[in-house]
């Protein structure tokens, strides 16, 4: 893996930083790892395959526009190059090859041998033909407007990641001219497979791809003309709204506009059929004004990620992880008043092996409570289909004071928390969008509610989103409390972020963009200091990235002074670990297993002394100082037991799932092959949360 800047601090000099694009790539080669492990079901194994997929998608969207630019301007120097877009282009190039080796030469075969089967045309009977044509007729033809280009027909507007066909004609056109291409775009509404019926599929399920259908029928949609030379063809454009939030007056309508944009940003990646002609190509790269090596030809459809319908179609369980229902929070008693339960202490919930019915319960009971008179909550991602935004709604109704902070600006979400916004502010609602210049990511829920002649503060925080439906698939952890100080502190900052007034001082939580990042690096460095004097350290964090510069020159001096390391990275991780005189004391592995692990845990130790925090915020530069984040202390010592050994200790000993990173930036599958049942964390706490569950029933 290729390498970044290096520090100048004298005592970190030795140390080179790993390329943040080299290790987004190298994660998403983990969990493509994930469709080769024969231990895992071979549904799921699609899955990952496609998760893969989704993931390269983003990153062209999002990291490959600067690469390519500087290539196209032929930059030499700086961390955007011509060098630097080779370099990620032959990556990219590798775990795309290695992808569709694995969809033809593993997965179909495997899927055939349990009757499974994609059917090409030139694989199709008489009968599945004609069940194909009349499908056509019927369901595709009337979709498609085929587009021959000449003058008055220009190259249409191709969408971002749409499926597409181009095709080289013979003959001349109806008017006598020879216009030669054409391209018919494919609408996204029509489904990418299509589940043959029984009596054209005998014993076996038999699908056909969209583009197969198409293919096979391209000749009817020119009529007089011949079809030489086609492919299908998918372009990958950049898609970050860009947002100058100084300078509009409604980030709302601007943002909606910048969403009708995004699907023609500048094309970074053009992806065609394997055997699609060098004159097509060539077309279509001149169109797209792009280089030779922004070309991937793939051996199969060109987006994988449609694959994923696979999985629902066959909905077979023995090819699919065992079903696991989440337990109900052990903490907590259905039925049992939310209030009167956290009179007595903090809550905490371990997603997704308990449920996040305990959130929504939560929220339910403010909701319907006559005696709750304000709900204050923010919201980064809840998906289209909320129940918690139903929730927020009736308690506008029920005539409950309401404030959102909705961040306008989530990353692929924008268009959905616009839609609620506008619900909201519709029914009278208090919708905030955070604050100019910064993301809200922060995770906070707030009730206050009258009891006799006081208000008291009931607040829930997470280091995950308000999205019922990825709580079931990342692990997260949820943390209800009426603390006092602690509620007090949240209400200061949803003051903070409605009035944008000067904050006053917190006494529970940890705000970026203030004192987050320089806290957090604070008592890393009084670590290194006591473990210099000979006193017992020690640091374990989980977090989803690692690729702040001054967080990593923190760690590495603490480690050079004796402190022990031990940090659980999923993605992104641009500190090189055990490098030999420099990082030896820092370890660093990554999980990759059934959940998402989203988490973010920091634990730190110093001769006895324990603090440990939950946060909404990974360790990158734009968590520290671009957006609004919370960090809290977990106090109750029982609770806080129980997440290091759930979300630390437990990970630290996966033996199933876990990767460790080496000096040069390439991880190596921890060794699993002895004997012996290997730990898998994520499996362990299924199955002891399962074990809870069964005995509070009985």
């Amino acid at each position: 893996m290729s390498h970044s800047s290096a520090p100048t601090s004298a005592d970190t000099a030795n140390v080179k930083f790993l390329d943040r694009d080299h290790s987004i790539l190298a994660f998403n080669e983990r969990v493509l790892d994930g469709a080769k492990r024969a231990d895992v079901p071979l549904l799921e194994r699609l899955r990952f395959l496609c998760i893969v997929s989704s993931n390269l998608d983003e990153f062209f969207e999002v990291r490959a526009a600067l690469h390519l630019t500087a290539a196209q301007n032929e930059e030499q120097k700086g961390s955007y190059s011509a060098a630097s877009f080779k370099e990620l282009s032959a990556a990219t190039h590798d775990i795309v090859a290695r992808q569709y080796s694995l969809y033809n030469d593993e997965l179909m075969p495997a899927f055939e041998k349990h009757g499974i089967k994609i059917v090409s045309h030139g694989d199709r009977n008489a009968a599945q033909r004609a069940w194909v044509k009349a499908y056509f007729e019927r369901e595709v033809r009337p979709l498609l407007i085929p587009v021959g280009l000449d003058p008055s027909h220009p190259f249409p507007q191709v969408a971002n990641k749409s499926l597409n066909f181009i095709v080289r004609l013979g003959g001349r056109d109806a008017f006598g001219r020879e216009n030669d291409i054409a391209i018919v775009k494919v609408p996204r509404v029509l489904p990418r497979l299509i589940r043959m019926p029984e009596k054209v599929s005998g014993k076996l399920r038999c699908f056909v791809s969209l583009s197969s259908v198409i293919r096979a029928h391209l000749d009817e949609l020119f009529p007089g003309r011949e079809v030489g030379q086609f492919s299908q063809f998918r372009v990958t454009r950049h898609s970050d709204l860009a947002v100058d939030e100084d300078d509009v007056k409604n980030l709302r309508t601007a943002l909606r506009l910048g969403l009708e944009q995004r699907h023609y940003g500048q094309a970074v990646r053009l992806e065609v059929s394997a055997g699609c002609s060098e004159h097509l190509s060539g077309f279509l790269l001149t169109q797209f004004n792009l280089p030779p090596e922004s070309l991937y030809r793939v051996h199969g459809p060109v987006n994988l990620y449609r694959l994923t319908q696979l999985v629902d179609l066959v909905n077979d369980p023995k090819l699919l992880f065992p079903p696991y229902k989440a337990c109900y929070p052990i903490q907590l008693t259905p039925g049992q008043s939310f209030f009167e339960r956290l009179k007595q202490g903090d809550v905490s919930v371990h997603q997704p092996f308990e449920s996040f019915d305990g959130v929504l319960d939560f929220l339910r009971e403010a909701v319907n409570d006559p005696q709750v008179l304000a709900i204050k909550q923010t919201i980064y991602r809840t998906g289209s289909d909320s129940e918690l935004m139903v929730l927020l709604r009736e308690a506008v109704r029920r005539g409950k004071e309401v404030m959102v902070v909705l961040e306008l600006k989530a990353r692929f979400d924008e268009e959905a928390n616009i839609n609620w916004a506008e619900m909201l502010e519709s029914i009278g609602a208090q919708v905030v969008y955070g604050v100019v210049g910064l993301k809200t990511h922060a995770k906070m829920l707030l009730v206050t509610r009258r009891e006799g002649h006081h208000l008291r503060r009931y607040a829930h925080l997470s280091t995950g989103n308000y999205n019922p439906r990825t709580a079931r698939l990342y692990t997260d952890v949820s943390y209800l409390t009426a603390d006092a100080a602690l509620t007090a502190d949240i209400d200061n900052v949803f003051v903070h972020l409605a009035s944008q007034s000067k904050l006053p001082k917190l006494h529970r939580l940890l705000m970026a963009p203030f004192q987050l990042h320089r806290k957090l690096i604070e008592q890393i460095d009084a670590l290194g200091e006591a473990a210099a004097q000979g006193k017992d350290t020690r640091i374990v964090a989980k977090m989803n990235a690692l690729t702040d510069e001054a967080m990593m020159l923190a760690l590495v001096r603490a480690g050079q002074r004796g402190v022990k390391i031990d940090l659980v990275v999923r993605g992104a991780c641009m500190l090189p670990a055990q490098l030999p005189g420099v990082t030896d004391n820092i370890r660093v592995r990554s999980i990759i297993g059934r959940f998402l692990e989203h988490s973010r845990v920091f634990y730190f130790r110093c001769a006895g002394e324990e603090t440990l925090y939950l946060s909404s915020a990974d360790w990158m530069n734009r968590n520290m100082l671009r957006r609004v984040e919370l960090a809290w202390t977990v106090t109750d010592p029982v609770i806080r037991q129980r997440i290091v050994d759930e979300c630390l200790v437990a990970y630290l000993h996966d033996g199933k799932d876990a990767w460790d990173l080496q000096a040069d930036g390439s991880y190596l599958r921890v060794d699993s092959s002895g004997p012996g049942e290997h730990h898998s964390a994520q499996i362990a706490l299924m199955a002891r949360y399962t074990a809870n569950s069964e005995t509070t029933e009985r």
